[in-house]
């Protein structure tokens, strides 16, 4: 595979997963604010989050 369509396909999975956590985000914003709710939602933000952050962790550590 070339390095170009490398970069390119890294940059859309990036992309992808910012907004994954952007729409996990504003799909928290319109859910009850029950506790139950609050609670379930916190462990979907962290866990939406961590993809990112992996993904980005491991493009640093090639």
């Amino acid at each position: 595979m070339e390095n170009s369509t490398k970069n390119e396909l890294a940059e859309a999975f990036r992309n992808r997963t910012k907004k994954f956590v952007v729409d996990n985000i504003k799909f928290f914003r319109t859910l009850p604010k029950t506790e139950e709710a609050k609670i379930i939602c916190r462990q979907l933000l962290r866990s939406s989050s961590s993809v990112g952050a992996n993904y980005r962790a491991a493009c640093r550590a090639r």
